[in-house]
């Protein structure tokens, strides 16, 4: 078993003390299960989301948030090739 961020545990470790690992999960610190030393699967507290959105890493301190709060303008149409077809520009580029 190793220690850090999210405990790894294998299989007949997790079998053998089930109930203190679902628990310490529940409370929150992840727990990985292993097989032959890859892990294959992960517990953890009921509601927590699979994907943690960008508040949610915020909140966590993974990430910061950006230092820019407007929003950016549009790019502006390249007008070398306003007006043409894709095709067009990709037969020149290749010269044919």
């Amino acid at each position: 078993m190793t220690r850090g961020p999210e405990t790894h545990i294998g299989i007949r470790e997790l079998r053998a003390d089930l109930a203190t690992h679902v628990r310490r999960a529940g409370a929150g610190d992840p727990v990985v299960v292993t097989v032959d030393g890859r892990p294959v699967a992960r517990l953890g507290p009921l509601g927590q989301a699979a994907d943690p959105t960008l508040e949610d890493l915020i909140a966590t301190g993974l990430v910061q948030p950006p230092a820019r709060t407007e929003t950016p303008r549009p790019p502006q149409p390249n007008s070398a090739v306003a007006g043409l077809r894709a095709s067009d520009v990709l037969r020149d580029l290749r010269g044919r």
